[in-house]
């Protein structure tokens, strides 16, 4: 057993918990959280006097281990450049665990993601949700699939439209592919429940847990006309969405407001590399926050390296969003957002046992580290060693 005690814990689920403790279970399960829990006997005691005790953070999106941070081409494993639709694609696949990218995020209270296929196609396979802790990802995740992976804008247009001279070119034709390959696994499904067994399709049975609503489509969007069209396509075939990037969010904050669909906002540190990133701002999440939409940040790593998603958080409060929210935005927001937030992102009896203490509150103290992270009840960082 694990007993860490004397610490400022944020549950994310109610009031902090000044001079808190958090008991973690030999089976890597939190057994109690409050104040003044005895110790049992055996357990393992870690004095928190002084620091802050959260959750472990978790990334809504992200490419982690499938483009590896310190590789070139061998290691870009996120796109498969040769069809616009491969919903038959699945991250598990190709994570690679041994990425450096794992330690770096752990030591900075990051312990579990959302990665998956890029955005060049049309519709670029499954996602699924991992502890960044492990050798083999099968031991790793946390669920398998989360999300089918869209995309709208300029990428699926400039990997096929430009040198490949294929379709889609445009905005319509992106729409055109996506709508077909839903109307297709609607007739597919409908024939496979009628008894009339079609021909076996790979793509369409990795389209039906979408038209089931078993897992939603993620859509990268960020201009406010591609935002509009997922959510046009999600209404049309009665799909889930969440609204990656969201770039624009801010224009139309008040229209997202009505929706209601999850907005998973970011990269917005770095450059605007392309035209559809003119309205990047640490000011939207704060925006979409206001007018009442959901919201997570995320780094959308490798594009910005996932040990900076506490930093993003804390430059998003710099710029107006609470800084509760801002805590919310990196751990239970996007668990319950991805469909793991029975597992993770807040302190709470029976949920796994990530920890993070932390020296300094990160997102007022730029570039703090965690002095310790514990995931499923086990120390695997200490800013000691």
């Amino acid at each position: 057993m694990l007993l860490i005690q004397n610490g400022h814990v944020k549950t994310m689920v109610g009031p902090d918990i000044e001079n808190g403790a958090v008991l973690i279970g030999d089976d890597g399960k939190i057994l109690a959280v409050g104040k003044d829990i005895a110790t049992p006997a055996g357990a393992t005691v870690i004095d928190a006097k002084g620091k802050l005790v959260t959750p472990g953070c978790v990334e809504a999106h992200c490419h982690i281990a499938l483009h590896d941070q310190a590789m070139g081409w061998e290691g870009k494993d996120h796109n498969e450049r040769y069809d616009p639709l491969t919903p038959h694609l699945r991250a598990i696949d190709a994570i690679y665990p041994q990425d450096e990218a794992f330690a770096a995020a752990i030591s900075h209270g990051v312990t579990a993601a959302c990665t998956g296929p890029g955005s060049v196609n049309v519709v670029g396979g499954t996602f699924a949700a991992i502890k960044l802790v492990g050798k083999r990802v099968d031991k790793m995740v946390i669920k398998n699939p989360v999300a089918m992976k869209c995309a709208f804008g300029e990428n699926p247009k400039n990997a096929y439209g430009q040198g490949a001279k294929k379709n889609p070119a445009t905005r319509m034709g992106t729409a055109a592919l996506l709508r077909e390959l839903l109307f297709k696994t609607r007739r597919y499904m409908e024939d496979k429940e009628a008894g009339k067994s079609p021909s076996f399709d790979i793509k369409l049975e990795a389209m039906i847990p979408v038209l089931k609503g078993e897992i939603p489509l993620k859509a990268h969007a960020h201009r406010a006309d591609d935002i509009f069209t997922s959510i046009r396509i999600a209404k049309e075939f009665g799909v889930g969405l969440t609204l990656d990037h969201c770039t624009d969010g801010a224009l139309i904050a008040d229209e997202l407001a009505q929706e209601r669909y999850p907005a998973f906002v970011g990269p917005s540190f770095g450059s605007k590399s392309k035209i559809e990133l003119t309205g990047k701002s640490f000011k939207t999440p704060a925006a979409l926050h206001a007018a009442g939409v959901p919201i997570s940040i995320i780094t959308d790593a490798p594009v910005t390296p996932l040990e900076a998603l506490p930093l993003c958080a804390g430059l998003a409060v710099a710029a107006g969003l609470p800084i509760e929210e801002g805590w919310r935005a990196i751990t239970i927001n996007p668990a319950v957002q991805t469909g793991i937030g029975d597992r993770v992102g807040s302190l709470e009896v029976g949920k796994d046992g990530d920890v993070v203490i932390w020296q300094a509150d990160p997102l007022i103290t730029v570039g703090a580290a965690a002095y310790m992270t514990i995931v499923d009840g086990k120390i695997v960082y200490t800013a000691e060693n």
